[in-house]
């Protein structure tokens, strides 16, 4: 790997720490503290002899020795700043290898075209993202893949059940799982996932366990200690943390990702260097940020508990500890994070009328940034979901979802107060 610090001493580092020093040696750019932005499309061989030896082992057209480096061709095949920050989100989650995309959505279907092909299946968790509900419903099938969902909040059997009838139709080739489950927060049991894939067959023919971890990872929740085989990311979301970049990662063994990131270099989903310098900035913060935002998460939580114009609130920190999901939370997350929903009194005019009250808290879609976000599912990230299916899984016209920034917290209790008591003025 180019520019890396080989340090074995690194290694023993806190998370926080290594992100800041893993992979980057300053010694090979010029003594720069920071890593330098390569801003270039092609790098230059030393040799031909050289140059063919890249090639052998970027097509995997012979074996890599165990003490040589993958040397830099082409940036939709590596770049010194996607291979340092590729190396820096495998340290939270434990991973073996990661590989980066231009979004999150290029991760997902590039992770499932990896492993699914025409005439297999894909079972899915229930609710999702809209854009990824629109990728298992509408778009896979066009490619003669199938897709299964089951409930975010399915017991073992009827997890038992779907995969069942999701082999039933053809090769099974992932279970792809959002939790916490976007917008509701229902968390998946990755746990007995993992032990109901396992009867599946020996991995090699079994399907690869996959689990979106953006609302909570990769501080509050590590999916591979859990039984996953693949762990991916919107790193727009909280490893960005400024929206201002469109990023996304899968992360799992150096074997599964090779297969990933090969398909990512003929797909050109690759991530452009200067996103992948801008997410290196964002990671020695990560820490400090998802920390900050967690606790105002809470303030603002608590606040809004018991308020007459809210029926409920899907946050984490509020599940009861003596409840299946509470006990799930318990043993599988180490957070609650900071990205929840709101069930108003009330239907879609009541939840415009709250967003409309509010003042600091923007209406936007996304979520992870370090100003807090404030939007409508039902008609804007899961529009396309169909009406009844958003029904089913609690998607109402009165659901609101906010993600809590880093502002003062006192400030984001007055404006999410304000904007309750606004209902019903306009």
């Amino acid at each position: 790997m180019a520019h890396e610090k080989r340090d074995p001493v690194i290694s023993r580092w806190a998370p926080a720490t290594q992100l800041l020093n893993l992979g980057y040696d300053a010694e090979l750019s010029e003594g720069s503290v920071k890593c330098p932005l390569f801003q270039t499309s092609t790098f230059a061989f030393r040799s031909a002899a050289e140059g063919k030896r890249f090639f052998e082992i970027a097509y995997g057209l012979k074996d890599r020795r165990p003490d040589e480096s993958v040397g830099l061709i082409y940036s939709r095949i590596n770049n010194p700043n996607v291979e340092i920050l590729e190396r820096r989100l495998c340290v939270h989650d434990g991973a073996g290898r990661s590989a980066v995309f231009s979004s999150g959505m290029a991760a997902i279907a590039t992770a499932i075209l990896s492993f699914v092909k025409p005439g297999g299946t894909v079972a899915f968790s229930d609710p999702v993202y809209g854009g990824c509900d629109h990728l298992m419903t509408k778009v896979l099938p066009e490619f003669g893949i199938g897709t299964v969902p089951f409930a975010a909040s399915a017991s073992k059997d009827e997890l038992r059940a779907a995969l069942r009838q999701a082999q039933s139709r053809g090769p099974l080739g992932m279970v792809f799982v959002e939790s916490p489950a976007n917008p509701t927060n229902d968390l998946v049991d990755l746990r007995e996932l993992a032990e109901i894939v396992e009867e599946l067959g020996p991995r090699d023919a079994r399907p690869r366990i996959a689990v979106d971890n953006t609302l909570l990872g990769p501080v509050w929740q590590h999916p591979l200690e859990h039984g996953a085989d693949l762990v991916l990311y919107s790193l727009t979301k909280y490893v960005g943390g400024h929206s201002d970049v469109i990023a996304g990662a899968c992360l799992g063994s150096d074997a599964d990702i090779a297969v990933i990131a090969t398909l990512r270099t003929f797909l050109g989903s690759m991530l452009d260097p200067h996103s992948a310098w801008l997410l290196l900035r964002s990671l020695e913060t990560l820490e400090i940020r998802m920390e900050k935002s967690a606790q105002n998460a809470r303030a603002v939580a608590d606040a809004l508990r018991g308020h007459p114009r809210v029926r409920e609130i899907l946050y984490l920190g509020h599940l009861d500890p003596a409840s299946p999901q509470g006990r799930l939370f318990a043993r599988q997350c180490l957070g609650a994070g900071s990205t929840f929903s709101l069930r108003l009194q009330g239907g879609e005019r009541e939840a415009h009328q709250f967003l409309d009250g509010l003042h600091i808290m923007r209406l936007a879609v996304s979520l992870g940034g370090t100003e807090s976000l404030a939007s409508h599912p039902a008609s804007m990230t899961h529009a396309d979901v169909e009406a009844a299916r958003r029904q089913f899984y609690g998607i109402g016209d009165n659901l609101v979802r906010l993600s809590i920034g880093i502002e003062d917290p006192g400030d984001l209790v007055r404006d999410a107060l304000g904007a309750l008591e606004a209902i019903g003025r306009g």
